[in-house]
Order: C-alpha cells, then sequence, then structure tokens
C-alpha cells in the first residue's frame, strides 16, 4: 500500500482524529480495528474479534491494550479513553505519527524516548500481534526506562457489551512466557506469547468506558473492561518487545517471522493487482481483507464492522473483489460454495451469526449469482465449471421462479416477475423497523426484471436452448412496454397492476447496465440524463430524490432514523460502477466520477477502504460500515478497466 500517513498536526486532534479507522482481517471473518489514536469509539473496535465458528462467531476478546511509559520515575500514559465528560488518559499529546504502512503504526515520543507500536493479525488464525520497539534517543535513560502494559478483556459477542460481573473468571495460568485465560465455562482459551521482564497479577475492571459512534447511534455505549495482568519491559537502547495474543499457543519469538511473513503476503496481492495505477494496487490489497473462509470453500464479507457473508452482497462484489485482482479461483470457489446452499429456486441471503440455517429472504441475490457466473465465464473461459456444477442450479432456479416460491416470487403471464407483499421486503433495498417496510417495492421493481432479462439470456447462451430465448423475448418487449415513464422520460421503479411508482430511483440503471440490456437503446440517454440530474453525487448516487417529500438528507441516529434514512436519499458509491456502465455503454468513456472517493479512501473514514454509504447532502459525511465490500469491488472494476485483459474470453474487458 501507498503509505497513508498523518503526522501530529492531525493525530492531536481528537474531532479529525476520531473519524479516522483502521481495519486489520485475518481471512476468516475476524478483524481488529480501532481510530488512529487507539480510542475504541465503536463496540466494534478491539485488538482480536475472533470468528470462532469462520466466518462467524464473532467474540470481542482483546480489546486493547492500556500502555504506560516509566522515564525517570515518570509516568506518561499512551493510550486514550472516552469516559462521561472527560477523555483520559491523553495519550494522542504524545503521538507523532500514524501510518498503514501496510499494518497499522503508531510513533509516540516522550522524554528523549520513542515508542513505535504495531498491530496486525495473522492470516488464518484468529490471532493478533501486538509490537513495541522502542528506541531511547539519550543512552543515559536506558536503566531508567520502562514501559508497562496492561491488556484489557472483553469476551463477549461483537455486537454487544460487557459489564463487571461476578462470573469472570481472572485466573490465568502462567508457563514460562504463555498465559493463558478462560473466562467463562465454554468460552475459548486466550494465549498471551510474550517476552515480558516480569508479570504481576491485576485483576481489576475498569469502568464505563464510552463509545461515542455507539451513543450517536441509539445503542449501548457503556462498557466496563477486565485487566488481568500487568507486563513490564525494560527499555535498554533500541528493543523489540512482542504480544502474540491468539485462541492457539504461540512463541514469543515467531512474532518477527510472523510479521516478515505477512508483509510478504501483502506484497504478493498487491502486486498481482492488473493496473499500475496506485489506487487500483491499492483497492486490490483493500479487496483481500473481504474474502474469508467458509468451511473448505471461501465467501465474501459484506462489510465492516458488523456484516457477515450475504448472498446479494456477495454476488454483487465478486467480480470487483475476485476477477478484477486475478483472482478467479476465489471466484470459483465461492460460486461453488453459494451454490450448495440454493433452496427453493433461492440463494440465502444471510448466514446467521448464531446457529447454521441460512435466511433465504430475498428476490435479487439469487439474479445475481448468474450475473457473477457471467463475469466469471468471460474472465476465464472456464465453461466446463460452469456448465457443470452451475448450470443443474440455473436451471432449478428458473423453474422455481416459473411455477414459485417463497414470498410470492413468481414469473407472470408477461414473462416478469412479481414478489413479495405486505411485510416483505426483499430486494437491495431492505429496511425494515418493526413490521414498518421502510421502502416498499412489492410487484415488479426495476431492477429485478432487468437481473431476470440478463440471466435468461445467459442461460439460454449456456445451454443452447431457445426456451430461455423466448422467455426473455417476452420479458423484454413486457418491460419496454409497462415500464416506460413517459412523463418523466425514465423508468417506473415499480410497477403493481395500475399502481405504478414513479419514484426517481437509481434502480433503473441496471435495465441499462448489465450485459443483456432489458431497456431499448433510444431510450437510455433520457434514463441516465434524468440519474444524473438527480442522482449523482460526488461520492455515490442518492436511492431517492432530493425533490421527493420523502428525502432524508442525512443518515444519523437512533435504528429509526437511520432506517428511515437508509434507502430514502442516502448516497451509495457501489452504484457508480453499474451508473458509470451505463454511461459507457451509451456516451463512450465516462468523465472521472471518481476523484473525490480516491480523496476518501485515502484521507477519512476507514483508511485504505471505502465506506458503505454517505449522506445525500453535502458534505456529504461516510456512514454506515466503514469497509463494504461492493464500494470496493465496484471501484476496482471501473479502476481495472483495460488493465485487466480476460483469459479465454469472448470479449476485452469485464463489462
Amino acid at each position: 500500500m501507498n503509505p497513508i500517513r498523518f503526522d501530529a498536526t492531525v493525530c492531536s486532534r481528537l474531532d479529525r482524529a476520531l473519524e479516522m479507522e483502521w481495519l486489520e482481517t485475518n481471512g476468516l471473518g475476524g478483524f481488529a480495528s480501532s481510530t488512529i489514536t487507539g480510542c475504541n469509539t465503536r463496540r466494534y473496535h478491539g485488538l482480536l474479534i475472533a470468528a470462532l465458528t469462520p466466518p462467524t462467531g464473532r467474540q470481542v476478546l482483546l480489546s486493547k491494550m492500556e500502555e504506560t511509559l516509566l522515564v525517570n520515575g515518570r509516568s506518561f500514559d499512551l493510550s486514550v479513553n472516552q469516559y462521561s465528560g472527560a477523555v483520559h488518559p491523553q495519550g494522542h499529546r504524545y503521538l507523532v505519527e500514524f501510518r498503514l504502512d501496510p499494518f497499522p503504526t503508531w510513533i509516540y515520543q516522550v522524554e528523549g524516548v520513542e515508542v513505535e507500536k504495531r498491530v496486525f493479525l495473522v492470516h488464518g488464525e484468529n490471532t493478533a500481534v501486538i509490537q513495541y520497539e522502542l528506541r531511547t534517543l539519550d543512552h543515559a535513560l536506558a536503566p531508567h526506562c520502562w514501559l508497562q502494559i496492561r491488556p484489557l478483556l472483553a469476551f463477549r459477542d461483537y455486537h454487544s457489551t460487557t459489564h463487571a460481573n461476578h462470573f469472570f473468571n481472572g485466573h490465568y495460568d502462567e508457563r514460562l512466557a504463555q498465559l493463558a485465560i478462560t473466562p467463562y465455562p465454554g468460552s475459548p482459551t486466550l494465549y498471551f506469547a510474550h517476552d515480558a521482564l516480569a508479570i504481576e497479577p491485576a485483576g481489576n475492571w475498569y469502568y464505563n468506558f464510552e463509545y461515542g459512534v455507539e451513543r450517536e447511534r441509539g445503542l449501548d455505549f457503556r462498557e466496563d473492561l477486565y485487566n488481568p495482568f500487568l507486563a513490564t519491559f525494560q527499555v535498554n537502547g533500541r528493543t523489540v518487545v512482542s504480544f502474540v495474543v491468539s485462541t492457539q499457543p504461540h512463541d514469543p519469538i515467531e512474532a518477527e517471522q510472523l510479521r516478515q511473513r505477512e508483509i510478504r503476503r501483502r506484497k504478493e496481492i498487491r502486486a498481482s493487482s492488473p493496473s499500475e495505477d496506485p489506487f487500483v494496487q491499492d483497492l486490490t490489497l483493500a479487496a483481500d481483507q473481504y474474502i474469508v473462509r467458509r468451511g473448505d470453500l471461501k465467501t465474501i464479507i459484506a462489510g465492516y464492522p458488523w456484516f457477515a457473508d450475504w448472498g446479494r452482497d456477495t454476488m454483487i462484489a465478486l467480480p470487483g473483489l475476485t476477477l478484477s485482482t486475478g483472482r478467479p479461483d476465489i471466484a470459483r470457489d465461492t460460486l461453488r460454495a453459494f451454490a450448495h446452499y440454493v433452496d427453493q429456486g433461492m440463494l440465502p441471503n444471510r448466514f446467521p451469526d448464531l446457529g447454521e440455517t441460512p435466511e433465504y429472504n430475498t428476490v435479487d441475490a439469487t439474479l445475481w449469482f448468474f450475473e457473477a457466473a457471467r463475469a466469471y465465464l468471460e474472465v476465464t473461459g472456464d465453461r466446463d465449471f460452469v456448465t457443470r456444477e452451475l448450470v443443474p442450479a440455473f436451471v432449478g432456479i428458473v423453474d422455481w421462479h416459473v411455477r414459485g416460491t417463497r414470498y410470492n416470487i413468481h414469473m407472470d403471464a408477461d414473462g416478469l416477475i412479481s414478489c413479495g407483499g405486505p411485510g416483505a421486503n426483499l430486494t437491495w433495498m431492505d429496511a425494515k423497523v418493526g413490521d414498518w417496510v421502510v421502502t416498499p417495492r412489492h410487484g415488479k421493481p426495476v431492477e429485478i426484471q432487468a437481473l431476470w432479462y440478463n440471466a435468461l439470456c445467459f442461460l439460454e447462451d449456456l445451454t443452447g436452448s431457445a426456451v430461455y430465448g423466448r422467455m426473455a423475448a417476452i420479458s423484454h418487449q413486457s418491460f419496454n412496454e409497462k415500464f416506460w415513464n413517459a412523463a418523466d422520460g425514465c423508468l417506473y421503479d415499480v410497477i403493481d397492476g395500475n399502481a405504478n411508482d414513479s419514484s426517481i430511483r437509481p434502480n433503473q440503471v441496471f435495465a441499462i447496465s448489465l450485459e443483456h440490456s432489458i431497456l431499448d437503446a433510444g431510450r437510455a440517454s433520457s434514463v441516465l440524463e434524468i440519474v444524473r440530474r438527480e442522482l449523482l453525487t460526488p461520492y455515490g448516487l442518492r436511492t431517492l430524490s432530493p425533490r421527493d417529500p420523502r428525502y432524508r438528507s442525512v443518515y444519523t441516529g437512533d435504528p429509526l432514523s437511520r432506517d428511515s434514512a437508509y434507502h430514502q436519499g442516502t448516497a451509495w458509491p457501489w452504484l457508480l460502477g453499474p451508473f458509470i456502465r451505463a454511461w459507457e455503454k451509451t456516451f463512450g468513456p465516462a468523465p472521472d466520477f471518481l476523484k473525490d472517493l480516491r480523496n476518501h479512501f485515502y484521507n477519512n473514514g476507514g483508511l485504505g477502504q471505502i465506506s458503505e454509504i454517505f449522506d445525500g447532502d453535502a458534505p456529504h459525511r461516510p456512514r454506515g460500515c466503514f469497509a463494504q465490500a461492493w464500494s470496493v469491488a465496484e471501484m476496482l472494476r471501473i479502476g481495472a478497466g483495460e488493465a485487466f485483459a480476460p483469459t479465454g474470453a469472448t470479449t476485452a474487458v469485464i463489462r
């Protein structure tokens, strides 16, 4: 990664620094994250959030380390915490640099001593390595300089918070350079491999940490954390000390080996980028953080810090995260994994964190499955895999849609797909509060017809069956007769009998952007002009026109306030991908629509990532997940462009 670096002028400003977050992932669904000051502002922040049943079962085990530097008998606390009405300690005053190069790295300077702290996760393990490189600028200080570390433990589901309780067993087993603690029956054992000079028992609760982002989101924002021991290290000239914190035993001497191995792994991923453009190379590295293991196969985490793998998000993000980064083997594994879960002609939308029963409650994830497979075939030419392992699932999916499946999903006589009903929200605009469906789209949503037509055309190409061609032709004719909104010069968002929804939303772009466009070409330019004028922002497409009385310009507040804005004006970066593809198909080369997102990638929100959503109105603050798979994926598809040459494909680029 091109180093993302901030000096003391930024790090010392909490109002700015607390809005910038870093992310480390481990390929299992586990992660580590915090702000650049080390002050946790979310319940999802921590140094080791382990995925105990990859990629789910995530628990915050190690929340943070409290660090104190002792110089000539004086104490200097390096950590930062938010309590009610106070920030304490204020270690950001000594923080002279934060950078991602490639790991989160902090440099503190105190009284002639420099402390460089590094944090990274080990790929394929629930293991965090925390290293401190200590340098005395004045050698006379060495005999009088010490570093003290207090680990703070949470041991709870990552959606909740911990509070002091008598059930927490703070006893730890100590063997040589290894400590082990199992706070609750049935909880994982956490191992601390260390090279400390001394370990002293502590057994204290730290009370009432406050998480500002959770308070803003209307959720539980206070937490207590447990400190089992105090570790002391002596600073002697130039010293590197380490903790390897893991759900499996390690030796502290492994720390540097693990670091070098992880540096090499990330260099190889970045080098695999299809482009010489540094932004695309950095996006390629960002993409790797979403690719995780599910059993023996691969899947895609929808977003950090709170999403798991979702069917819809996986299929939308797959071409960008895997094909545009030269990793078709992962695309194949992911397609194979989801094919195993097809049931009654539907792809699961969500794999719950607790329990193994997938949820089948989406109409579009299944149809995006076809498009992901089409993109895979275009890039790889691997017709044998698609025909042998996917076509049987595709044929079954179409059969189920013709005769009807869950949630009243079925093909009508006009060849179009109808779905849903009161209380059901099956498209990607799926916000729901209790029984209130925020964006009801029952009937025939515009993008579902575009995806259905695209799927039928692809299946006809795969099988040679004229049956699918005839079905596609009927749906094409019906669509262009029924969905054209002549008054506005664009497409209806949903048709349902005579109640056509004329809301100006971005979903109509898919009628143009998909490989097999369902919209008559002569109407595309009018649609894109409406979308550009009403919905385009520097960070994505709004989900509703600002002229609509239901428009919500800001996504903030409690769950009710946020969900009521989620698809009612909030701008989504991932929609720039289909918008630009539609633009290029209609007008030719597109202007640079990514300038502001590039700046966002390097300078705010989730550093080295792209956020899930932005406010619909300026200044378009980033919101939601600070790292979203399909946001990164669509930027990759745009940025990689013709730099990625498909192998054995019939066309030159992914479109």
